[in-house]
């Protein structure tokens, strides 16, 4: 049974920082790509950043949301199982619930659409104070 669990939300002021964490379990980590996802109030669930399953000598290929770019950075730690979003430069509008996400069958691509991941975590709040 594959589980997904977020930590690491909280409230934070603008220009703050917070780091997400996502534990998974249930089957082999390192060959499935992970995604971080959010949903604001009254808003759709949107792509915030993805990691591939293929780690190269210069690292794991990434991609970001343009909204996120250049302030968050997502990684992942194969051995442990976790996948991280480092968040900085923190603004009111990053306010939602985070959530991992990884897909139904491995794969060496990353996807920045909902559809493709099949196992979500329960989320956790981000609020971000101005």
């Amino acid at each position: 049974q594959v589980q997904l669990v977020e930590s690491g939300g909280g409230l934070v002021q603008t220009g703050g920082s917070l780091r997400l964490s996502c534990a998974a379990s249930g089957r082999p980590f390192s060959i499935f790509p992970m995604g971080w996802f959010r949903q604001a109030p009254g808003k759709e669930r949107e792509f915030v950043a993805a990691i591939s399953s293929r780690i190269s000598a210069s690292g794991a290929s990434t991609d970001y949301a343009t909204a996120v770019k250049g302030r968050f950075t997502i990684s992942r730690d194969n051995a442990k199982s976790m996948v991280y979003l480092q968040m900085n430069s923190l603004k009111p509008e990053d306010t939602a619930v985070y959530y991992c996400a990884s897909p139904f069958r491995s794969s060496t691509r990353y996807s920045d659409r909902a559809d493709d991941y099949h196992y979500w975590g329960p989320g956790t709040q981000v609020t971000v104070s101005s």
